[in-house]
């Protein structure tokens, strides 16, 4: 996974600068492949960096709840009282 979304990110960013280096007359081909090295990079390669990335870990760590912020003040969570 980790070499494929390296390939991916290569090629979108060969795409990029190659539609950066076409001549002023290719206006539209230019626009093309920028475009195109764009959406890669952003809608594939991004998307499976951030799976790979994200696996395992737990979502709720990262929230932000009042309980996670009484710990990071020092302070003892609330403790519901139950009858």
């Amino acid at each position: 996974m980790r070499y494929l979304i390296l390939l991916i990110t290569i090629i979108s960013s060969a795409l990029i600068i190659y539609g950066f280096n076409l001549e002023d007359t290719q206006e539209a081909l230019a626009n093309k492949y920028i475009g195109s090295g764009t959406l890669a990079l952003f809608f594939i390669a991004m998307p499976l960096f951030l799976y790979k990335e994200s696996k395992g870990k737990k979502f709720k760590d990262y929230m932000l709840t009042d309980e996670s912020v009484r710990k990071m003040q020092g302070r003892e969570p609330k403790k519901t009282e139950e009858s």
